[in-house]
């Protein structure tokens, strides 16, 4: 699958596949923009926001006067980050690292981790040093705020559950499509399956298979890993499922 090669100077040419995909699967989503931006607000600081992406919440926080630092393991992700960043205005440190183990030198109000970044980092293991590491880069009292999948149905699907539809994005005459079409609930994860397909201006269709597999996890067992790592829980605060994602339970933890 190359749009690329099909056309000159498409969208796709400036942005790359996996961040144009993440914008099809991720993009629209905003359910949980006004709690991120409450929580930052609370915590009057400079912000870190971890998994950033191309920029979901990251532009956002960014756009309302917020000093955002991004750090994203993808470099491809990173530079689009930058990219947009830039386009925009906005002023933003966008940084490529790892979750679990990055060194900024410098503390935070508050760390936000959005969508599934807690669910991807590999075991109880990696949310160890995770936490770890966010909390050497809190100020004292600082904030932390996680999102986990809700465990009330976290996308297994039944005969009787209705289909989603597919998450569509048009860029440049080309049709990207993105639809689940199989989850996997095993002992230690959950499987999700997508299928994606991809439209070319003159018609042409490909397809490809993509797999993430999430950590299973709770909100109990996350906060008992918090406390653990020298964090408070603070409180709950349920996100409801859309029409086209499921509904998430973040985790607000103060470090001591």
């Amino acid at each position: 699958m190359n749009p690329v090669a099909h056309g000159e100077q498409t969208v796709a040419a400036r942005a790359t596949r996996e961040a144009i995909w993440q914008d099809v699967e991720c993009g629209a989503y905003a359910a949980d923009l006004a709690l991120w931006s409450g929580l930052v607000g609370e915590a009057a600081g400079p912000v870190l926001e971890l998994g950033a992406g191309t920029g979901r919440v990251a532009l956002q926080l960014a756009g309302a006067g917020h000093q955002l630092t991004a750090v994203e393991a993808s470099s491809a992700l990173v530079e689009e980050l930058r990219r947009r960043a830039t386009g925009a205005g906005l002023e933003l440190t966008a940084i490529q690292d790892d979750a679990r183990e990055f060194s900024l030198g410098c503390r935070f109000a508050s760390v936000l981790a959005p969508m599934q970044l807690v669910h991807l980092l590999g075991g109880e293991a990696g949310r160890a040093a995770m936490l770890a590491t966010v909390a050497a880069h809190l100020r004292p009292c600082g904030l932390l705020a996680v999102a986990l999948l809700a465990t009330d149905g976290a996308g297994a699907s039944s005969e009787d559950a209705e289909q989603p539809l597919p998450d569509v994005l048009e860029l440049d005459r080309w049709v990207y499509s993105s639809l689940p079409v199989e989850v996997r609930e095993l002992e230690t994860s959950i499987e999700v399956r997508r299928l994606r397909q991809l439209v070319s201006p003159a018609g042409e269709l490909s397809e490809e298979l993509d797999l993430i597999r999430l950590d299973r996890l709770e909100p109990e067992r996350f906060e008992r890993e918090a406390i653990a790592a020298g964090f408070h829980p603070r409180e709950r605060i349920a996100v409801p499922p859309t029409p086209d994602h499921v509904g998430s339970v973040v985790c607000v933890l103060e470090v001591g």
